[in-house]
């Protein structure tokens, strides 16, 4: 899910975020051992700067020590970089390959996304669930710093992950260069100091931005699962596929085409711990079209709502088609479908 940018989410109070991340960390709790998000991410980080001129992007150096890559606002940016930047997103745990996708009979450019650590590499690394507002800055904070810093502490307690980092990698969809005092902000809530944080910033309508946006695919999926309800930490592994969207005139209507291509284009495959009874009634509420504002572009949809993001269905933000498949029967639920109609009206009319 992308949310226009400016549009700040409700963010759980960072009292409690001081005592959460070590003690999970510490006791090992819920979802497995610490997996080091930070750190695979902060070296896939290294690699793009030793490689800056291949991957079309910045880096630079605050005054206060934190360091800023640019893979999309100043700087041209492209695929490599948004195939790092959706990679550094899921804390080094996801997989993104580059692959033609068929929807109706019509091929699409496309991302392929695979996991073994769902709810880890999802919903404690790429979901963007950190708001980032201070002065007059605004992004949406994904990537494994959130692993660190809790501070979205319900959902922290319902993963039971978190890690204690020495360096901190967050990935900001924006189109606003972090200054220091955005820097000194973040690391003031994470317990580090700003040089110890690395920020990675592509805005909406980029290349790297699209790529990262549409790699969400299995996210998407994840935080539906949890907004109904489900624990995502039983979901064992998954798989999917979106295509990638031309990059749009302006970033309100790159967040329309980034949603349409999960909403109306995107599929995944989850292989979860439940049983049949259990993925039999899930599977039909999963998919895009059990939302009540499923059906035009969703650009379209947030005017019809006079721009307030917060009056669409939160049941629309998942992918178009899924297939779940239990572990202890081997029986595969389906449900959903893909839309060319609605996909081609928003990413090319």
């Amino acid at each position: 899910m992308t949310t226009p940018q400016g549009a700040a989410l409700t963010a759980t109070p960072t009292t409690a975020a001081t005592t959460i991340a070590p003690t999970i960390a510490s006791t090992g709790a819920g979802t497995g051992p610490a997996l080091g998000l930070n750190a695979r991410a902060r070296a896939a980080a290294d690699d793009m700067i030793a490689r800056a001129a291949e991957f079309r992007i910045t880096a630079s150096t605050l005054a206060n020590g934190a360091r800023v890559i640019d893979a999309g606002i100043d700087v041209r940016g492209g695929y490599a970089a948004g195939r790092a930047l959706s990679e550094i997103c899921m804390g080094g745990l996801g997989h993104v390959d580059f692959q033609s996708v068929d929807i109706g009979g019509t091929m699409f450019a496309g991302v392929e996304v695979w996991t073994d650590h769902p709810a880890v590499s999802c919903m404690a690394s790429q979901y963007a669930g950190w708001a980032i507002k201070t002065g007059d800055f605004f992004g949406m904070g994904s990537g494994p710093l959130r692993a660190h810093a809790c501070v979205e502490t319900e959902l922290f307690a319902k993963l039971k992950y978190a890690e204690v980092a020495t360096h901190g990698v967050l990935v900001l969809e924006t189109r606003a260069h972090p200054t220091d005092a955005v820097a000194a902000w973040v690391a003031d809530r994470a317990r580090l100091t700003p040089a110890q944080l690395t920020f990675l910033v592509a805005p909406t309508a980029s290349i790297a931005g699209g790529v990262q946006i549409v790699a969400r695919i299995l996210e998407t999926g994840l935080h539906k699962m949890d907004t109904l309800g489900f624990d995502v930490t039983r979901i064992v592994s998954g798989i999917g596929t979106a295509p990638i969207p031309p990059v749009p005139k302006n970033d309100l209507r790159g967040i329309g085409r980034t949603n349409d291509c999960i909403l109306y284009g995107g599929q995944a495959h989850y292989v979860i711990d439940a049983d049949d009874d259990e993925l039999a009634r899930l599977a039909p509420k999963l998919p895009a079209e059990a939302s009540r504002d499923y059906g035009t572009p969703f650009y379209d949809t947030f005017k019809r709502y006079n721009n307030d993001f917060y009056k669409i269905d939160p049941l629309l933000f998942s992918p178009a088609e899924v297939w779940l498949t239990s572990t202890s029967s081997g029986r595969t639920f389906h449900a959903g479908r893909l839309n060319l109609d609605v996909l081609t009206a928003s990413l090319f009319d």
